[in-house]
């Protein structure tokens, strides 16, 4: 039996969307006829690959298998698609950005633009692990990141480094420094995002190669949320010191005594790399990177 072509893409459409209205504006189609679609995939099968209730729709176990296929299967078509349809000259086309800080992006995003304005883009953010979970799920084509892979299925490449900085509110007891040693931490309130975070990884190694205990941890989900934490006096901060901006209430200090060094990568499938809108975005960071 062949399988419907117009019932995996109306399936992959609701998966994603996590909705059959959301699905029918994306396909341009209405709201009925997506439902017959995916209904007579179901029916082909005799098999069930959503559960509905009301306007909630969930997944299956089978339908989440074979959501992780159609994720390949579409992914592969729209790279067939860029490499046929006028992608040498990049006159339109794609591309997905994940980034574990939009700091890192945005300014090689805006040149991508800049060059080839017939482009679109999407750009999804999430801690370094999330990252590269979504280059290996083929949710994304490229990415940034500060997390060092030696998966040979990923082609990375190193940008730059970066390190750890500390940052207090300007009333904390730390804030009268420019600098502090490693074992300034031992007993003290500490925000960190979760885990999964880079910025969390190294900066709890090297407290425990130093054997330094800090009091409390207060762990959040942004590095918003650890900017509003540290303002209004939990803790002390950690970022990378080229996502500290500069705020009236905050003062950031210099970490030493440890090596706080990070590496920052660009990153995608291996297979990917010689895709001209990937191969693009590789050369644009790299561009952007240098010009600083």
């Amino acid at each position: 039996m062949a399988i419907s072509y117009s019932g995996l893409a109306a399936f992959h459409a609701v998966a994603e969307a996590q909705s059959f209205t959301g699905a029918a504006k994306t396909r341009h189609v209405s709201q009925p006829t997506l439902s017959a679609q995916v209904r007579g995939l179901e029916d082909a099968y005799g098999v069930r690959l959503f559960d509905r209730a009301g306007r909630q729709v969930k997944l299956t176990p089978l339908g989440q298998s074979l959501f992780v296929i159609t994720t390949k299967l579409f992914s592969a078509e729209d790279e067939a698609e860029s490499l046929l349809a006028g992608s040498r000259t990049l006159q339109r086309g794609h591309l997905r950005i994940a980034a574990d800080s939009a700091t890192h992006v945005m300014p090689a995003l805006a040149r991508m633009r800049e060059r080839y304005p017939g482009l679109t883009f999407s750009l999804t953010i999430g801690n370094s692990s999330e990252v590269v979970d979504q280059i290996m799920d083929f949710a994304a084509d490229v990415a940034i990141t500060a997390r060092a892979n030696s998966d040979p299925r990923i082609h990375s490449v190193r940008l730059r480094s970066d390190d750890l900085v500390a940052f207090v509110s300007d009333q904390h007891e730390l804030a009268r420094h420019d600098q502090i040693p490693i074992e300034a931490f031992a007993g003290q309130d500490i925000v960190l995002r979760e885990r999964g975070s880079i910025t969390r990884e190294v900066f709890e190694n090297r407290l425990s190669t130093a054997g330094i205990k800090p009091a409390n941890l207060l762990e959040v989900q942004s590095r918003e949320a650890v900017r509003e934490a540290v303002a209004f006096g939990f803790g002390i901060g950690v970022v990378f010191a080229a996502e500290f901006r500069p705020e009236a209430g905050l003062k950031r200090i210099i970490i030493t005594g440890a090596d706080f060094d990070v590496g920052e990568y660009i990153v995608c499938r291996a297979e990917r790399q010689r895709l001209p809108l990937v191969r693009s975005f590789f050369e644009t960071v790299q561009d952007v990177i240098d010009a600083r």
